[in-house]
């Protein structure tokens, strides 16, 4: 059961406005299934802070956090848009390695989820663990992506793949998009 589809109703992959095929800047986890959604299995939770975080990290200054959301909030001295706790997962300049963080939250039956990654072009990428097996409804796990350059050259431009988390009921899809820094070679 997913709770989002990159298919249109036919079955095809989903189509950007000049009818060529789309990708995850385009659909981000792809079309809401709202049957499906009431009943996502896991969820990516975020809060206040995630959101400032990613303020900090985008480069926005004290003075304009404050005057947006009325509070003052010191950014940590190192803060990773990568690292933002959000399904889709990026890496904007991607140097060769990079490590990953998220965490998901069960709002389900106790179930045991097992990662499958379908990795972009000129990547290889290691999920740590490699199964999450939650216990109640409302627990919290986490999880690491580590990416390595499988190849001395990466594609100029972003290259595209993503994780899915099943437990044979559920299939919580992530999409992955990896450009690399420069177009120097690793």
């Amino acid at each position: 059961m997913d709770a989002a589809s990159t298919l249109d109703n036919t079955g095809k992959p989903l189509l950007d406005s000049t009818d060529i095929e789309a990708t995850p800047f385009h659909y981000g986890a792809g079309h809401v299934r709202p049957n499906h959604a009431v009943d996502p299995g896991l969820v990516y939770p975020m809060d206040q802070h995630d959101y400032l975080n990613f303020l900090c990290a985008v480069g926005y200054s004290k003075k304009v956090i404050k005057k947006s959301f009325g509070q003052t909030y010191d950014c940590p001295r190192s803060v990773s848009v990568a690292n933002l706790n959000y399904p889709t997962i990026t890496v904007p300049n991607f140097s060769g390695n990079a490590t990953v963080a998220r965490r998901v939250k069960n709002v389900g039956y106790p179930s045991t989820y097992s990662a499958t990654i379908k990795a972009p072009t000129g990547v290889s990428i290691t999920v740590k663990p490699k199964t999450l097996k939650f216990t109640k409804k409302g627990q919290e796990l986490k999880y690491k992506l580590v990416f390595a350059a499988k190849t001395r050259h990466l594609l100029r431009d972003y290259s595209f793949g993503y994780l899915v988390w099943s437990d044979g009921s559920h299939n919580v899809r992530s999409p992955i998009a990896v450009k690399p820094k420069s177009s120097r070679t690793y």
